[in-house]
């Protein structure tokens, strides 16, 4: 049994000091005690539960800021897209494992305990195993927790178009998908701290028959995750097919429920809104992909007043950092409303607090990790802010999570611990020097690629 002792931790919503959390050898926490007066040392700062990090593109971290100039009047979520496709065709399965390695380290270090990596790119010289094998070992290696989820990737468009050039190498049938489901069950169970769901790229990527079918046949008991509603010319292709919106079309054909992750979900009717928010489905937001990529603003303070389930995810990696997601989303709320202070409720008036607890909450679900308070049974998955930084210096407790999300960019997470491990150290990962220098020469060999 491991115990930590920590000088304030979050506990039922409030600061608590001296805290003991007694850890069992699965990194679930066993026992807590307030107030602790007895020997050990004691871990300085308030610790809180970290986030997960629910949306991640592992692959794309290597490409984040080369996609920052105008090849058209008409330069759009499209145009990325190319160039992001020409991109994937060039990584390797081992420049993959190196490129998530050092991407998971910065995940740690901002906040993150935890990635579900939406990973498509199956085919590969190396085979599809070694594509998702890579994502594992990176995983492992540096400790984060993984949800993976390998996606199905069909057709380019509704209809079942074909897939176009690029993306061929994002396919499978819905057979295959399942047998692939079936191996990566096997193989990911030998790693502590990772488990299996699934991902369907998209509606217009995935066929209604396949998707009946994956579900129907599924192995795994982990979430499940679609892209939707992300672009408005996503909805108007999907009314010309169906006559319905993405969201409406999904929630009419299929039982979707708590287990479901529908990421973006950016343009919604104020029926689907309410549809999403009753059926306690999560949606993936990810405000600092979604600006980058012009998507648009997500409905926050009407889904909030429903109940709805939100978490957060990085995405494209154009940003690193869980509190800027956050802080990018309220933002962005208040530039559309011209308001302040929009993602809070009577119970939590505090900005910062209420998008931090309801990210919480959400991403636990999405994930499928159960660490979204510090109490027992669950995992000890948690960050500690630094109480000499800066940014924090002579804050009242219930400012702590307020300025730690909307008080500049210095990072002040100074230690993380996943699974009762004490992965970053004041400031410092054990092994972050080699996962560094691997990095450093992956891009340098991708660098005839990335002009």
């Amino acid at each position: 049994m491991k115990r930590i002792i920590f000088e304030k931790a979050l506990l039922n919503g409030n600061w608590a000091e001296n805290v003991l959390l007694e850890i069992n050898d699965d990194g679930v926490i066993a026992n807590i005690e307030t107030g602790y007066n007895g020997s050990g040392d004691k871990i300085r700062g308030y610790a809180l539960p970290g986030l997960n990090n629910i949306h991640s593109h592992a692959f794309q971290r290597a490409m984040a800021g080369l996609a920052e100039y105008s090849a058209s009047d008409l330069d759009s979520f499209w145009t990325w897209r190319d160039i992001m496709y020409k991109f994937a065709g060039k990584i390797s399965a081992h420049d993959l494992k190196v490129i998530a390695s050092h991407l998971y380290l910065e995940m740690l270090k901002a906040g993150y305990v935890s990635v579900s990596e939406f990973h498509y790119l199956h085919d590969a010289p190396d085979g599809v195993m070694d594509m998702s094998n890579a994502i594992m070992d990176a995983a492992n290696n540096v400790g984060i927790g993984l949800c993976h989820l390998p996606v199905l990737y069909m057709a380019s468009g509704f209809g079942e178009n074909p897939l176009t050039n690029e993306q061929v190498r994002f396919s499978q049938s819905a057979e295959g998908f399942v047998s692939l489901l079936i191996k990566l069950n096997e193989q990911i169970n030998k790693f502590d701290h990772q488990h299996l769901g699934l991902a369907f790229h998209s509606l217009r990527a995935v066929p209604e028959k396949a998707l009946k079918y994956v579900l129907e046949h599924n192995p795994t008991i982990g979430p499940i995750h679609i892209h939707i509603a992300e672009q408005l010319a996503e909805v108007d292709d999907s009314i010309s097919f169906s006559g319905k919106r993405p969201v409406e079309w999904l929630y009419e054909n299929f039982e979707i429920d708590n287990r479901w992750c529908l990421i973006h979900a950016t343009h919604l009717s104020d029926d689907e809104v309410g549809m999403i928010a009753k059926s306690g489905a999560v949606v993936g937001l990810c405000p600092t992909t979604e600006a980058n990529l012009g998507d648009g603003i997500f409905p926050l303070k009407a889904f909030l007043d429903m109940g709805g389930n939100f978490g957060i995810g990085s995405d494209s990696h154009i940003s690193v950092s869980a509190s800027e997601e956050l802080r990018l989303l309220e933002y962005g709320q208040r530039l559309d409303m011209q308001k302040r202070n929009i993602a809070t409720s009577e119970k939590e008036v505090h900005t910062g607090t209420n998008l931090y607890k309801n990210a919480l909450r959400g991403g636990s679900m999405a994930s499928g990790f159960n660490n979204n308070e510090i109490k027992t049974g669950n995992r000890a998955d948690l960050i500690v802010l630094d109480r000499n930084a800066a940014t924090l210096l002579a804050t009242p407790d219930n400012h702590i999570i307020d300025r730690f999300i909307f008080n500049g960019n210095q990072n002040v997470i100074q230690h993380v611990f996943v699974a009762g491990k004490h992965l970053i150290n004041n400031y410092k990962h054990a092994n972050e020097d080699q996962i560094y220098d691997k990095f450093k020469t992956v891009m340098e060999g991708l660098q005839k690629h990335l002009d």
